[in-house]
This record gives C-alpha cells, sequence and structure tokens, in this order.
C-alpha cells in the first residue's frame, strides 16, 4: 500500500488527518536514510578490497613489461614487431584488464557512493531541516494565537487591531512554511524512485561490462597467442631474404620526403566576428568563415582560438547580398552586412581590419550601403491545423523516415535552438512552401524532429485538446489493457477531424520509428516519454497535473501500439458502469498482461468535478442495476425468450452486476479502487481494502459497511463481494 499524496489545500487546514499523512512521508524517508547510510558503508568495504586486488595484479603486470626485446635493424616486419612486443602485450592485456578495473572502481564511487551521498545529505538532509523550520514556526504560530485569543475584549481597538495584524502575518509564514515543508517531501518520495536505485543499477552494469571486457580479451588473446607461433616460425624462415628488402625500402623513404603545399579551394577564408542576438542583448562570437564565389556558399564555424575547441555546430548560408557597414550606424569597426537566400534577416560581421574588410567584400562583390526605411517586416507564422500545417508535418515526417529512422536517440536528442527556428521559418513560408516539396538534405536529422515537436507545441491547444484531457488520463488507470484501449478508441473518434488526423498521421509514423527500435533504441515507451508532455500538455499545472505525466505517456504507448485498430475501426458501444467492473475483472482473470500494462500509481485523489462525476456514474450504476434485475426476473419467468438470448450472447449472464438484494445477509466485501470521502457518512480507502458487514444502504447507489471500527457509507461500484 503505497504514501498518501499531500496536497497543497491541506496545508492551511492542517487537520488531523494531514497530520497523519505527513508523518507517515516522514516515518518512510528516515526508514531511507537508515538504509542507504548501511549500503554506502558496505559499498565503500566492496571499493577498497576491489583496489587491493587490482593493485597486485599491477604489480605483476609490470614485472613482465620491464623486460623489452629489442630487434637488430631499423625496419621491422610484421612477425618481427609481433615477437618484440610479445611480453609486452602479455603485460598490456593484463593491465588493461585492471585498468578496466580501475575505471568500475573509481566510477563507482562517482556512480554509486557519490549519488547515495548525495541524496542523502541533500534531499533527505533537506527535508530534515525543512521540518525542524515547520515544527518550528508551528510551535510559533500556536503560541501567538494562544495569546492572541486570551487577549481581554477591554483593551483598546488600536491595539486589538494591531494583535490581529500581527496574527494574520504569523498564520500567512506558518502557511507558507507548511507548503515549502510538504512540496520537498513529496518531492523527496517522488526522487527516490530513480535516484536511489539508479545508481545501483549503473555500478552492477559497471561490473558486467568489467567481466564482459575480461571475456573479450580472453577471445583476443587466443588469437594472438596463434599470431605469435606463426610469427616466430616464419622469421625464423623468411629472416635473411626479407632483410634486403626492408633497407631498401627505409632508403627509398629516406629520400623521397613528402612536401605538402596547401591549396585553399575558398575563394576567401578567415576569421570573422559574427554578431549574436541573445535574451540579454546582443554578442559578438568568433567564427572562421569560408566563402566559395563559384557557389556562392558562406560557411561559418563558431571556434576559439585560445582553448582550441568550438564554441557551437557549423552553419552553412547562400550569400544573397554584401554591404558595408557605415561607421556612424554601428559602434564597432571594420563591419559589413550579409544577406542570405536560405536564412530571413541580415547577418553583421566583424573583419579583423580594414584590409580585411574590403578583401571579403571583394571577393562577395560586396557595394556601398543604402539605406531604405520601408524594409519588409516578415511576420511571424502561427501554428495550425491547415493545409500549411499538415505540409510541415508531413515532410518532416518524410524525412526522418527516409534518412534517419535508424538514427539513435531519434526525437530525444534534441537540435540547435537557432537551426530548429530557422528550420520552422523557412517550412512556415507560404512561398518557400509552395516550391519546397521536401526538406533539403543539408538538415540535420536531430533539427527535423526538434522542429516537428516544437510545432505540434506551437499549435493553440494541444492535438488531443485540453476538454478530452481528464478524460484520456482516466482511460489510462483502468485496471486492463482492454479496457484502456477500448476507453481510449472511443475518445479518439470524438476528436474534431483533423486533429484525429493529424494524430493518426502521428501516430503511423512513430510506430514505424518503434519497429526500428533495435536500431533507434527508441521503444514504444521511449516515444510515450518524448510526446505524452507534447500532445496531452495540461491547461494548468498543478501537482495532479505533474503525477497524470506518467498517464499521458501510456496513452500514447496505447496510440502507438494500437494505431491501426483505434483509427481504422469505429469504436464499439460504450458498457455500462456495472458491465465495465465485470469485464475488468473477467478480462484480468483470462488475459495475461501485455507490455503497456505496468503498475500505475500508488494513490489517487479525487479532484472535485471528479467526485461529482464519480457520484452520477453510482447513481447511474444503481438504476442500471435495478432494470438489470427486472429484466432478469422477466427472462426466468419466460425460458423460451431466456434460452434465445443466452444462445445469442453467451456472455450476457456473466455481465450481471454483483450486488446483493435487500434480503442478502451481510458479507465481506474487498476494495478495486481507491475512494476519497467527501463527507463524514462516507468511508476513505485504498484498492484492496477489506470491509465487514457490507449491506446495501439506504442511499441509492452505496453500500454500507465497516472498517477499522467505523460504518459508512461505500460506493456500490467500487467493491466486489468475497
Amino acid at each position: 500500500m503505497g504514501l498518501p499524496a499531500l496536497e497543497f489545500t491541506d496545508c492551511c487546514l492542517d487537520s488531523p488527518q494531514f497530520r497523519e499523512r505527513l508523518k507517515s512521508h516522514e516515518a518512510e524517508l528516515d526508514k531511507t536514510n537508515k538504509f542507504i547510510k548501511e549500503l554506502i558503508k558496505d559499498g565503500k568495504s566492496l571499493i577498497a578490497a576491489l583496489k587491493n586486488l587490482s593493485s597486485a595484479k599491477r604489480k605483476f603486470a609490470d614485472s613482465l613489461n620491464d623486460f623489452k626485446f629489442r630487434c637488430i635493424g631499423d625496419a621491422e616486419t610484421d612477425d618481427e614487431i609481433c615477437i618484440a612486443k610479445s611480453l609486452q602485450e602479455f603485460a598490456a592485456v593484463l593491465r588493461n584488464l585492471e585498468d578496466e578495473r580501475m575505471r568500475m572502481i573509481e566510477n563507482a564511487g562517482e556512480v554509486l557512493i557519490t549519488p547515495l551521498e548525495k541524496f542523502r545529505k541533500e534531499q533527505i538532509g533537506a527535508a530534515k531541516e525543512a521540518k525542524k523550520k515547520y515544527d518550528k514556526e508551528t510551535e510559533k504560530y500556536c503560541g501567538v494565537l494562544e495569546k492572541h485569543l486570551n487577549l481581554s475584549s477591554k483593551k483598546k481597538e488600536s491595539q486589538l487591531q494591531e494583535a490581529d495584524s500581527q496574527v494574520d502575518l504569523v498564520r500567512q509564514h506558518f502557511y507558507e512554511v507548511s507548503l515549502e515543508y510538504v512540496f520537498k517531501v513529496q518531492e523527496v518520495q517522488e526522487r527516490k524512485m530513480f535516484e536511489f536505485v539508479e545508481p545501483l543499477l549503473a555500478f552492477l552494469q559497471g561490473l558486467f561490462t568489467f567481466y564482459h571486457h575480461g571475456y573479450e580479451l580472453a577471445k583476443d588473446f587466443s588469437d594472438f597467442k596463434t599470431e605469435l607461433t606463426i610469427s616466430i616460425q616464419n622469421t625464423r624462415n623468411r629472416f635473411e631474404g626479407t632483410r634486403s628488402e626492408v633497407e631498401s625500402l627505409m632508403r627509398k623513404m629516406k629520400e623521397n620526403p613528402h612536401e605538402h603545399k596547401n591549396i585553399s579551394p575558398f575563394t576567401m577564408e578567415g576569421y570573422l566576428y559574427v554578431q549574436e542576438k541573445r535574451h540579454f542583448g546582443t554578442s559578438w562570437v568568433k567564427h572562421y568563415c569560408t566563402y566559395q564565389s563559384d557557389s556562392k556558399r558562406i560557411t561559418m564555424v563558431p571556434f576559439d582560438q585560445k582553448s582550441g575547441g568550438k564554441g557551437g555546430e557549423d552553419e552553412a548560408i547562400i550569400l544573397k547580398s554584401c554591404t558595408r557597414r557605415k561607421t556612424d550606424s554601428i559602434e564597432k569597426r571594420f563591419c559589413f552586412d550579409v544577406e542570405a537566400v536560405d536564412r530571413p534577416g541580415v547577418i553583421t560581421m566583424q573583419a579583423l581590419s580594414e584590409e580585411d574588410r574590403r578583401l571579403w567584400m571583394e571577393a562577395m562583390d560586396g557595394r556601398e550601403p543604402v539605406y531604405n526605411s520601408n524594409k519588409d517586416n516578415q511576420s511571424e507564422g502561427t501554428a495550425q491545423l491547415d493545409n500549411m500545417g499538415f505540409s510541415i508535418v508531413k515532410k518532416c515526417i518524410h524525412a526522418v523516415e527516409t534518412r534517419g529512422i535508424s538514427e539513435q536517440g531519434l526525437y530525444r536528442i534534441v537540435g540547435v535552438n537557432s537551426r530548429v527556428q530557422k528550420l520552422l521559418s523557412i517550412l512556415m513560408d507560404p512561398k518557400t512552401a509552395e516550391t519546397e516539396d521536401e526538406i533539403c538534405s543539408e538538415w540535420e536529422i536531430k533539427t527535423i524532429t526538434s522542429a516537428l515537436k516544437t510545432y505540434l507545441r506551437m499549435l493553440p491547444g494541444p492535438l488531443m485538446m485540453y476538454q478530452f484531457q481528464r478524460s484520456f488520463i482516466k482511460a489510462a488507470k483502468l485496471e486492463n489493457q482492454e479496457s484502456r484501449i477500448s476507453e481510449i478508441h472511443g475518445l479518439v473518434h470524438r476528436l474534431p477531424e483533423k486533429n484525429k488526423q493529424m494524430l493518426h498521421l502521428l501516430m503511423n509514423h512513430l510506430a514505424n520509428v518503434a519497429k526500428n527500435h533495435k536500431q533507434n533504441l527508441m521503444t514504444v515507451a521511449n516515444l510515450g516519454v518524448v510526446f505524452g508532455p507534447t500532445l496531452m500538455r495540461p491547461q494548468e499545472e498543478t501537482v495532479a497535473a505533474i503525477m497524470d505525466i506518467k498517464f499521458q505517456n501510456i496513452v500514447v504507448e496505447i496510440l502507438i501500439e494500437n494505431h491501426e485498430k483505434i483509427f481504422n475501426t469505429i469504436p464499439d458501444t460504450p458498457q455500462s458502469n456495472s458491465q465495465l467492473l465485470l469485464s475488468r475483472k473477467r478480462s484480468t482473470d483470462s488475459k495475461p498482461p501485455s507490455c503497456s500494462e505496468r503498475p500505475l500509481t500508488l494513490f489517487h485523489t479525487v479532484q472535485p468535478s471528479e467526485k461529482q462525476e464519480n457520484r452520477n456514474s453510482i447513481i447511474n450504476s444503481s438504476l442500471e442495476s435495478v432494470i438489470s434485475s427486472n429484466i432478469n426476473s422477466f427472462l426466468h419467468s419466460n425460458s423460451t425468450p431466456q434460452s434465445n438470448m443466452n444462445s445469442s450472447d453467451p456472455d450476457l449472464e456473466v455481465i450481471k452486476p454483483k450486488r446483493p438484494n435487500s434480503l442478502s445477509p451481510s458479507r465481506k466485501a474487498k476494495a478495486l479502487y481507491a475512494c476519497k470521502a467527501e463527507h463524514d457518512s462516507e468511508l476513505s480507502f485504498t484498492a484492496g481494502t477489506i470491509f465487514d458487514n457490507v449491506h446495501p444502504s439506504q442511499e441509492p447507489g452505496w453500500l454500507e459497511g465497516t472498517l477499522n471500527g467505523k460504518t459508512g457509507l461505500i460506493p456500490e461500484n467500487y467493491v466486489e463481494f468475497l
């Protein structure tokens, strides 16, 4: 049974139930903290033992490496080289193995010890500090409140107002501290699911890598042993005959040294500073630029001569015009403007000197500046589900499936933002859209995939629409895969036609990507993680919405795995609530879980709108059960019609609601789902809870039962009788 959710709204009330839930979280954190301390201690002992073993083996390898063969002559044949390096090869094998062991040991500290210590100190430690602050503020608030309530009403009005203001300030501060503490506690509980287990997985992977490395070295050594034996025999037999040839070759190489004269294929090349617009203003970035006059192609490589490293991705443009920049129009010297055919806007560059600028402008056929105040302003396009929108998505999909379907990390690795925005501006330009049917091959696949995801996020609303968000999430939370697929199938066909068409197009493509997961490493689950938040982004960012991200991913997984059925067939008539409950149970008993049927969540807090929906569904279920009971009574009194119906629908009798009549004795029942009480007369419970003394209540759609000595109401379609 999982931990209950801590809602921010409960911080203001600070009820006893809220304190109990908070204590359960605190106890779990203390338990986790103690376990991590013991694990770190044992891990350090293991690492120390591995270091001692590695040191002894490395010393043995160094002894082998101390003696080295020296062959006579200035050059060596392959066989002689093989013999000369034999002992070093033996030592290298051992050293290689120990190097791998040392890497494993060093990584063990980084991947195991450090993350665990960091998690314990930074996360659990921060939660403990927050608890101290929370307890201190609780004590302070309660003390001020008691003191305030004991004030005499006979004091002056000004004194009472001042006291009221002071209490309000203390109460507000206590509420803020409570919110921060609850947020931190829940954050640590969620983080431990991956920050605690992931280091252990990484450490085991390091062990497996080390042993696999030793296995590969053993295979390689076997081949070397055979090669060394052959080399010894060949050297003995061919030594005299090959020595003269080796000496002749050596003399030829000495007499004919190679001299290379660099001939540049570019019309002009050198360093230029390029003006780039940033969020905080403009900056000048140094690039190594080349220009070819025949193709009018300018290539810009950001490069830092001090560090000797590139500062970003290469960029190539086709020159349209080059204009000298007047000194009075810019603070920098030696500047000129370049316009490109395939990039909107003007690129301002700075040469290293006046002579350097003259050479660049001559190479580019530059001209003097002519300023025009009536420049055309390119309006930024808006993403829509129109013909252009479908064209953009189809172009991106075609480029990915023809050129990059096997590229590793497809859709997960993002492109450079500037390149993505540039590609989108080209694709969304009406002039370019009419003339170009495909995306040019010079664009990287990661840029194209990022452009596709960005375009989907630029839509006025998510592709799967805000009003269906809750319904899709509920469908993903159903107990078995068959029910999930059925519900999502029906919801997809309720989407507007253009949304459904675009979703169909996208799911077909993602299914093709998933088919190549052995090459691109993008399984259906990975694609769900990438596209879930994009296709189903929430309208408001709340704690519940953040918790539902995992279900968004599951919805996308189901769409990918079942895209042919969902988009090419008409959904069945929705089942009633009572039928859905029994069909869930029947499907769970008879069908093995699929790959997408993994555990969903440990808790679920029903929102106010959901409570009303639940109550309506409960009332409907009650009415259906009464109608079903009357129909069954009629069928039992007419044997022939009953027989005909059973022969046409063998599952009809199985789908009868499993509810006792008013004369049924009290029985035990088991909760199928979790439920939070809305009124004092109702019971709160989690999935799997066992109730005693369950019997029909006076309120339609509700049962009455006992839990932990408390008697209250239970939703009828939330339980099954044992």
